[in-house]
């Protein structure tokens, strides 16, 4: 009989009140693993054990805080094929992609090593005679962390690391799709040296573990990533809280790449397929909406088209897999729901939105390209978050920026073109937080701020070191020699 897997609260490994299965993706008869599930009263246990241990945490030396960060990403980088395997597994992304997302998880725990190394305040005169003026950071408490499934290791890395090096302690709920590898990551954080309640796992429901974090008044911070209709009640919820909350939201994408007449049509094909299609399209930064100039259109459609009959989609830990299974039914069942609205639309599915059958039982489907497509489609307004993009024509340059900024969204932006005057001023005129010129929408650094506009991000930047504007707040001291 398999073990269930446990929940870490102050310090120990914590049976909960009922078990949740983690399935395959690639295979739905194959059980990754079963965890504990945690419930209210378990929230709150967490919670009170990050608050206890919170004043000594925050007072820690900037070398304890080096020490246990650069720990946890030096067995992270270690184990990243081990670590990786099991991402692919219970996720769903390829392999070479499951263990880049793990090194990359390594990478951001070392990059906050360092930044706690870092932490300076600042000092300057007064306008009043004989007043030094000091500018010092210092911890919000406990954070709460609601992380999604698509990142299961990223996510929470990029969350944690910050919060634990300027000093907070955390209460981390991740996606109850992915219990496997937040676990995995739990236990090596656990392996840090860090004190008991510092850190701490809840495994359970958005309703439950999610809604205790967010009301309980101990809680000095919510960080969240997923949709953004729990965003906004989590901003609402934040905002009426006793304690008033700071939260941080991460939520969806409609993210154009533009293709210009003048564009290098390989170049662009490699790139819109990479961004609007691998890792089946479940990422936030996808470029769901390809707007097209009408000189290079047609080559374009075709050369995508190619491209796309030439991917595998397949068992995610199969070597030469392009494209691994849609996470699970529920997802699958609104990918294939928003590829018949386009159909319904007028838009022409130009290529795939086919089930697949495979030698397991799994979640296959292939991916779905969409021409004839306009931006008053919901296909092109609402986040479908699988491997469905739609082209849309655009006259020129002008049209397809007007159509790239009427969204909702501002997360992520791309241009493909050879021209540094069209490349400089979409950099500057396109409405999103992040923009690329002939690259994915989808690939970023974990050094530098990633966030966005309108509808797509509220709050502080993560990564980098802007993420220090969530996870501290600022203090103006004043000395007079008296």
């Amino acid at each position: 009989m398999t073990a269930i897997l446990k929940n870490f609260i102050g310090g120990e490994w914590v049976d909960g009140s009922a078990v949740t299965k983690n399935i395959n993706p690639s295979n739905t008869n194959d059980v990754v693993g079963e965890y504990a599930k945690a419930d209210k009263a378990q929230t709150e246990k967490a919670i009170a054990a990050a608050k206890a241990a919170f004043p000594a945490w925050a007072q820690s030396t900037p070398q304890a805080r080096y020490d246990a960060l650069n720990k946890i990403s030096l067995e992270i980088i270690a184990r990243k094929e081990e670590l990786g395997r099991l991402l692919a597994r219970e996720e769903g992304k390829t392999l070479p992609e499951g263990i880049g997302e793990v090194a990359r998880a390594g990478q951001i725990f070392a990059f906050f090593a360092g930044e706690a190394l870092r932490m300076i305040g600042e000092k300057g005169a007064s306008v009043r005679p004989g007043i030094d003026v000091e500018l010092t950071r210092e911890p919000m408490g406990v954070v709460g962390m609601i992380t999604p499934w698509n990142f299961p290791i990223a996510i929470p890395a990029w969350k944690i690391a910050p919060a634990l090096c300027y000093g907070n302690t955390v209460v981390f709920k991740p996606a109850e799709l992915v219990p496997g590898s937040a676990h995995a990551l739990s236990e090596i954080i656990t392996r840090s040296g860090i004190p008991a309640g510092v850190f701490n796992l809840v495994v359970g429901s958005g309703s439950v573990v999610g809604q205790t974090l967010i009301e309980h008044p101990d809680v000095a911070a919510i960080t969240f990533t997923g949709s953004v209709q729990t965003g906004r009640k989590i901003a609402q919820a934040c905002v009426t809280s006793s304690n008033m909350k700071k939260f941080q939201l991460e939520m969806g994408g409609k993210n154009p790449l533009v293709v210009l007449d003048d564009a290098d049509l390989k170049t662009a094909v490699e790139v819109a397929v990479n961004g609007a299609y691998f890792s089946t399209g479940q990422r936030c930064t996808a470029s769901s909406r390809l707007i097209v100039t009408e000189g290079i259109h047609d080559r374009f459609v075709a050369a995508v088209t190619e491209r796309l009959k030439g991917l595998t989609v397949d068992d995610a830990l199969k070597a030469g897999v392009h494209i691994g299974p849609v996470v699970d039914q529920s997802q699958l069942d609104q990918d294939l729901r928003y590829i018949k609205i386009g159909q319904d639309e007028g838009a022409k599915l130009a290529w795939g939105g086919e089930l697949l059958k495979r030698e397991t039982p799994g979640h296959y489907l292939q991916p779905a390209l969409f021409t004839e497509a306009n931006n008053n489609m919901r296909i092109s307004r609402e986040e479908v978050f699988g491997p469905v993009a739609a082209v849309i024509r655009a006259k020129n340059y002008e049209e397809a920026l007007a159509i790239s900024n009427d969204t909702e969204f501002g997360l992520a932006s791309g241009i493909c073109t050879s021209s540094l005057k069209y490349a400089s001023h979409y950099k500057r005129n396109s409405e999103s937080g992040m923009v690329m010129v002939n690259l994915p929408t989808a690939g970023v650094d974990y050094h530098v701020p990633f966030g966005g506009r309108k509808g797509s991000s509220y709050g502080a930047r993560e990564q980098g070191s802007y993420a220090r504007e969530f996870y501290t707040t600022v203090k103006t001291a004043y000395t007079h020699p008296g």
